[in-house]
C-alpha cells in the first residue's frame, strides 16, 4: 500500500473528530460524489435483482447513512447501503408472502443489531475483541473482499447489450489502468479522486465504442418521488428473515475493523460499536419502513477510503445528500445508470483487492503467528468456507458465505485451546 497517497500529504483529508467541527470545502464534495459513484453500481443492483425501486434505495441508503452519522457522532467515515445478504431471502419472501410482509421482516432485522448493541454496551466492548481477535476478523475482511471477486471480474469481463467480452475488458483495462496511474502518479488534488477519474475515463471510451445507451434518460421524468411501500405485520416472514441478519451484523464488525485499520482509529471503543451497530440497525429498518432494501456498511467504499486517504467522515454526509437528491431526479439517475458495467467492473478489481490487502494487514499488525496450529485452523477454516460456498440449509433458512465463515471462527477461537506463545 505504499504506493498510494501519503496521508501526510497537505491535500489529504484527516480524520474529523464530529460533524459539528466540519468547514464545507468543495473538494470534500466531488470526493463524496466519488464515493457514491463506487457504491451505486451495487447499491441499484440489489433492488433492481430483488424487484424493489432502485430510486427508493438510493434515497434509503443516503438517509441510512445520515442516520448513522448521527448516531455515531460523525466519527466513522463509512456509507451505507443496499445489502446483498438479504437479496435470495428478499426474493423469496416476497414471491411467498408479497413485498408488504417482506417489509415487515426487514423492519424487524434492524432489532438484531439493536440487541447486539444493547450487550455489548452492556458488557463493553472488550467482549467483541475476546469473541473477534484479528485472526478472525482479519480472513473474515478477506472473505469479504474474495468473495466479491468474482463479482468485479465477470463485470470486468462478460459481454454484454452491444459489446463483446473483448470490448468489455478493454473499458475495464481502461478504467483500472487510469484509477491506478493516477492513484500513484498524481500530486495535489487529483491523487483524491482516482476512482472519479477512472470512471470518467471509461465513460469516455465507452462513448466512444458506442457502449453507452441513452435509451432510459430520454424516456425518464426530470423529477420523480421514489415509490416508497410501508410495511404490514406478518410473523412468517419475520420468522424467515430474522436469522438473516446474523450474517451481515457480523460483517457490519469487520468492516468497522478493517476501516479502522485503514484510519488507524479504534471506533471500538470511539465512538463504539454498540453505536455502529445501533446506527446500522436503524438505517436498516428505516429503510423497510420506507420499501427500500436493508443497509449495510460498504466494503468497496472502504476500499475507495485506503485508496485515496479521504478519511473525513464527513464526505460520506455528502455522498449521502446527494443520493437523496438524485433519488428525486429521474435524469440524473437515469445518467448514473447509463455507466456501462466494465467500467465499474475495472474500479471494483483494486477496490476488492484493497480489502483482501486490509484483512492481511489487520493480521500483521496484530501480529498473529499464522503458522501456528490454531491459528492455521482458524484461518484456513474461515477462507475455505467463506470463499468455497459453503452452505448450510435448513428448511427455508440458510447459512453460507461470509456469515457461515464468521460463525465458524467464532465457535473455533472460542473452543479451541490456546497454543503455545513463541518465546521472546
Amino acid at each position: 500500500m505504499n504506493n498510494f497517497p501519503d496521508s501526510s500529504s497537505e491535500v489529504t483529508v484527516q480524520d474529523a473528530s464530529s460533524l459539528t467541527s466540519y468547514q464545507f470545502r468543495f473538494q470534500d464534495f466531488l470526493i463524496g460524489a466519488q464515493m457514491l459513484f463506487v457504491a451505486f453500481g451495487a447499491l441499484v443492483l440489489v433492488p433492481i435483482l430483488a424487484g424493489l425501486d432502485p430510486n427508493v434505495a438510493l434515497f434509503t441508503s443516503g438517509l441510512g447513512t445520515l442516520c448513522f452519522q448521527l448516531v455515531t457522532g460523525g466519527k466513522v467515515p463509512v456509507y451505507l447501503a443496499s445489502s446483498f445478504a438479504f437479496l435470495a431471502p428478499i426474493t423469496f419472501s416476497v414471491d411467498k408472502y408479497g413485498l408488504p410482509a417482506t417489509l415487515s421482516g426487514l423492519a424487524t432485522a434492524g432489532v438484531v443489531y439493536l440487541v447486539l448493541s444493547l450487550i455489548i454496551f452492556w458488557r463493553g466492548s472488550e467482549i467483541v475483541m475476546r469473541i473477534l481477535p484479528a485472526i478472525v476478523t482479519g480472513p473474515v475482511i478477506m472473505v469479504i473482499g474474495l468473495s466479491l471477486a468474482p463479482t468485479a471480474v465477470s463485470m470486468a469481463s462478460e459481454a454484454g447489450q452491444g459489446y463483446s467480452a473483448a470490448m468489455a475488458i478493454g473499458v475495464a483495462t481502461v478504467s483500472l489502468l487510469t484509477t491506478i496511474l493516477t492513484a500513484i502518479l498524481t500530486r495535489g488534488f487529483l491523487r483524491l479522486i482516482p476512482i472519479l477519474i477512472g470512471i470518467v475515463s471509461g465513460y469516455l471510451v465507452s462513448l466512444i465504442l458506442g457502449l453507452v445507451n441513452f435509451t432510459n434518460v430520454a424516456q425518464a421524468p426530470w423529477l420523480a418521488i421514489p415509490s416508497f411501500t410501508t410495511p404490514s405485520f406478518h410473523l412468517p416472514a419475520i420468522l424467515f428473515i430474522l436469522p438473516v441478519a446474523i450474517a451481515p451484523a457480523i460483517e457490519h464488525i469487520g468492516d468497522v475493523l478493517a476501516i479502522g485499520s485503514v484510519t488507524q482509529n479504534n471506533y471500538l471503543r470511539d465512538p463504539g460499536i454498540h453505536r455502529t451497530l445501533l446506527g446500522d440497525g436503524i438505517a436498516t429498518s428505516l429503510a423497510a419502513f420506507l420499501g427500500g432494501p436493508p443497509n449495510t456498511t460498504y466494503s468497496e467504499v472502504t476500499g475507495a477510503v485506503a485508496l485515496t486517504r479521504a478519511f473525513n467522515p464527513a464526505i460520506m454526509t455528502w455522498s449521502a445528500i446527494i443520493a437523496i437528491l438524485l433519488s428525486f431526479f429521474g435524469k440524473l439517475g437515469a445518467i448514473l445508470q447509463t455507466i456501462p458495467v466494465p467500467v465499474m467492473g475495472g474500479i471494483l478489481i483494486i477496490l476488492f483487492g484493497t480489502i483482501v490487502v486490509i484483512g492481511i494487514d489487520s493480521m500483521i499488525q496484530a501480529g498473529a503467528d499464522l503458522l501456528q496450529p490454531r491459528n492455521l485452523v482458524i484461518v484456513g477454516s474461515i477462507l475455505i468456507l467463506g470463499v468455497g460456498g459453503m452452505s448450510i440449509k435448513a428448511g427455508e433458512f440458510a447459512l453460507e458465505g461470509i456469515g457461515l465463515s464468521s460463525i465458524v471462527g467464532v465457535l473455533f477461537n472460542l473452543l479451541l485451546p490456546q497454543g503455545e506463545k513463541k518465546p521472546n
